[in-house]
């Protein structure tokens, strides 16, 4: 996941799998349908394994566009075969590989699921195979982020058509083949999303999340960034402060961060990152914000300062209020200098809404239902940015994180438990299914449809 936190990449401690049928004393039996879709997850556990290897065995780093597309083949076809409706959004115009988009049209509520196609591993990384460990491991690029979700979706899609109800369910899958590293514009390479969010009851990531089965995601901190550029009146040392003269650069560019720092670095879940500062008599730095150089004297008044550093935020009324208090901090001025900020959103937040934490429920009360265990809400803290917050505002409950579990992705010892693959999919499958009979989705699809219907 792009942007992921250091902390996601933390082993994650042994999961115990209760015994199929060990019912909660607050969960009810499933149903004849949902006894159903689990007997088919069951029947199908060593071809979800399989596909999964044969995925993972495929290098799809972000900036390999035949192997992203070869991804994104071997899955077409696989839900080719359940019925839907397959394209290829091809990604020439946002420079990448494209995405792939299949819909099944169907009398329920319109459900959204979302995967991607890309990892961090490109073919250069000496990291390219599938690995068992054990009989319950294995390692290899991209295993829990996040093939394994995208196998997932497509497991969970098969034993609801084996079980004879997904011709009834309105379903659209979207699996980006950038999400590792965005195209641009990024409007552009997020519209395929946002337009199948559109009319959507409800939005499912199955990204790996925090890599723990017990919690999923309702909240994700956003991803942006910001570039400070500073200038001051370039003069010998000996005049520094002086009237004509002033701060300098160097000491305006440390008056406006320290101010960031005393102002809103208390704030619950904002975080404003200064990782590139450069000043001196001259400064470059390169389009990403990433690499530069700088040159001056020790005795010489800085001219210029430019610092490049990211800003996460929980929801946009948040990130509104910091970009507004860092826009006002840097405006005051200290002498004879001047500053501008500049915002880059990228990743918009994914606020923790009421209903996503209906979703929550639902899938909670399924994991108790099929004799798992409870599942609540992560700390958005440990939730980096991901697909599902570009389409957050729009649908009226979403959740992620639902995908498969393990630990150290983005790493060269991404770990997936293969245990959690059945689990996760017998949970994923009876929730579509619930979300098609109960009465919050149909509800929330029509907020949904008077919402588009309103623009």
């Amino acid at each position: 996941m792009r942007h992921r936190l250091l902390a996601l990449a933390l082993v994650a401690a042994p999961v115990a799998v209760p015994a199929q049928g060990r019912v909660s004393k607050d969960a009810a039996a499933p149903n004849a349908v949902e006894r159903a879709v689990v007997r088919a997850v069951d029947a199908h556990d060593a071809e979800h394994l399989a596909l999964l290897e044969r995925i993972v065995n495929i290098n799809s780093g972000t900036q390999n566009f035949a192997g992203v597309r070869q991804v994104g083949d071997v899955l077409r076809a696989q839900l080719d075969a359940l019925g839907f409706r397959t394209r290829w959004v091809d990604g020439a115009a946002f420079k990448r590989a494209g995405h792939l988009v299949a819909e099944h049209p169907g009398p329920g509520p319109k459900l959204l699921l979302i995967g991607h196609l890309d990892t961090v591993f490109e073919p250069s990384s000496p990291f390219q195979r599938f690995a068992r460990l054990d009989d319950s491991t294995a390692r290899g690029p991209g295993i829990i982020d996040m093939k394994g979700g995208d196998v997932i979706i497509v497991a969970a899609l098969r034993a609801l058509k084996d079980a004879g109800v997904l011709e009834k369910m309105n379903v659209v899958v979207v699996m980006h083949g950038d999400e590792e590293d965005s195209g641009a514009p990024l409007d552009l390479a997020r519209k395929t999303l946002i337009d199948a969010a559109q009319g959507a009851a409800a939005a499912i990531g199955f990204e790996d999340g925090p890599g723990d089965p017990h919690v999923a995601v309702i909240s994700r901190r956003g991803a942006g960034g910001w570039t400070l550029n500073v200038t001051g009146v370039p003069a010998h040392s000996s005049q520094i402060f002086k009237p004509e003269v002033g701060a300098g650069a160097v000491y305006e560019t440390a008056r406006i961060l320290t101010a960031f720092y005393e102002t809103l670095s208390r704030e619950p879940y904002l975080t404003f990152n200064p990782g590139v500062a450069l000043g001196g008599t001259q400064v470059a730095i390169d389009s990403t914000g990433t690499v530069g150089s700088a040159s001056g004297k020790s005795n010489v008044v800085a001219e210029r300062m430019t610092v490049t550093g990211d800003l996460r935020t929980l929801s946009p009324e948040q990130l509104a209020r910091a970009k507004q208090t860092m826009t006002e901090i840097v405006a005051r001025h200290l002498p004879n200098t001047q500053a501008t900020i500049a915002f880059d959103d990228g990743y918009p937040p994914m606020a923790p809404t009421d209903g996503n934490r209906r979703l929550l429920a639902l899938y909670d009360q399924v994991s108790r239902d099929l004799g798992f265990w409870p599942v609540g809400p992560v700390d958005p803290s440990r939730a980096g940015a991901a697909d599902v917050s570009f389409v957050a505002h729009i649908v009226p409950m979403a959740i992620d994180g639902v995908g498969l579990s393990g630990h150290d992705d983005h790493t060269e010892k991404e770990t997936a438990d293969l245990r959690m693959l059945s689990v996760q999919t017998k949970r994923a499958a009876v929730l579509l299914w619930r979300l098609t009979q109960s009465g919050a989705a149909p509800k929330a699809a029509a907020k949904a449809a008077a919402k588009s219907a309103a623009r």
